[in-house]
């Protein structure tokens, strides 16, 4: 599935330009540590951290976007790493476990 398509189904909202990349799984993880570790290529990284290290971890591991849930804010400097990454940051109000569910739904 390819990330805008991902996007407008669950109705996450951008928060800087969607590089339409295409995506094969989900990692879950506030753990930088953890998506270094784990996560694959093409995985969209779900997450409630927006600190700026998120995108150095995103972009090491060539996840295919990050998204933020709660609807926690996400600073003009983490955004603006992002987008020199190409990586696209997504948001959700939904909490972290809603999310999932419906990535799963979607066959992510």
């Amino acid at each position: 599935m390819r990330l805008a398509e991902l996007k407008d189904k669950l109705s996450l909202k951008p928060m800087n330009d969607v590089y339409d990349k295409e995506v094969e799984g989900a990692f879950v993880s506030d753990m930088v540590s953890d998506v270094m570790a784990g996560a694959r290529p093409a995985n969209v990284w779900v997450t409630t951290q927006t600190h700026k290290n998120v995108v150095a971890a995103a972009n090491l591991v060539d996840v295919a976007a990050v998204i933020v849930t709660r609807g926690r804010p996400v600073s003009d400097e983490t955004l603006e790493m992002a987008s020199r990454a190409e990586l696209t940051i997504l948001s959700t109000d939904l909490d972290t476990y809603s999310l999932v569910g419906k990535l799963h739904e979607a066959g992510v």
